[in-house]
């Protein structure tokens, strides 16, 4: 892979390509490019573009071993933060490790909050649960450790964060994520009946807005939770 990005591409079984990148942040770029590629109609056919923390899986590939050798040499732009649409998520800043997150960002409880909202995230893979996005976007010094004890059950709407991440559980699950805050309405995130289940999928750009700023309209991004499920692209 040019441009100082070391990536490890082998054939995973007889129609499937995994790629191993060294971070997110170069996950999200080579990601980003073979959806570029695949829409220009320059990647040889592919199925299902699957992408991970560090891989990124392409299956249905009739070649992996030439794929493989095409990839190393490919140019993979950093990807523009500022590009695609954005969903909101409306956020009530009460979540129960409010207090623990002050405490390790070193600031009061009150601020976490305007923290969290400052940033423009990007969804860089899906799973743990359906409709479950891990959101990349925080700076390091914002990162923080995952709770010594899971809890056993976490609400559907919990607003949380763990390492480099954030994330809003969908549904009820056991989870050891820091909790800071809650969507009001959950139901967005995951909906069989739409033809795009979930709301959150790899590339989409997240912004976190306060519950009464969704509510009246001022928030600042361009599509709220609620107006993308009812979209008519999104099979509502």
């Amino acid at each position: 892979m040019s441009g100082g990005r070391s990536l490890a591409a082998r054939p995973a079984g007889r129609h499937a390509l995994l790629v191993e990148l060294p971070d997110a942040e170069h996950t999200a770029a080579f990601h980003a490019e073979v959806l570029r590629r695949r829409a220009a109609g320059t990647l040889p056919p592919v199925t299902e573009v699957v992408p991970g923390a560090r891989t990124v899986l392409l299956d249905g590939v009739a070649d992996p071993e030439a794929l493989a050798r095409a990839v190393d040499g490919w140019e993979v732009p950093p990807v523009a933060d500022d590009t695609g649409e954005a969903v909101e998520i409306p956020v009530r800043y009460d979540g129960p490790d409010l207090a623990d997150v002050a405490a390790l960002w070193g600031v009061a409880p009150e601020e976490v909050g305007a923290l969290h909202r400052a940033r423009t995230y990007r969804v860089a893979f899906c799973g743990f649960a359906p409709g479950f996005g891990y959101l990349t976007g925080l700076p390091p010094r914002l990162h923080v450790p995952r709770r010594s004890t899971p809890r056993t059950r976490v609400p559907a709407g919990a607003v949380a964060l763990a390492g480099p991440y954030s994330a809003v559980y969908p549904r009820a699950t056991p989870g050891g994520w820091q909790l800071i805050g809650t969507m009001p309405d959950p139901r967005p995130l995951w909906d069989p009946a739409r033809e795009r289940a979930a709301l959150l999928t790899p590339g989409t750009r997240v912004r976190f807005v306060t519950a009464d700023a969704a509510a009246d309209g001022t928030g600042t991004g361009t599509g709220s939770a609620a107006a993308q499920a009812t979209s008519p692209e999104a099979g509502a």
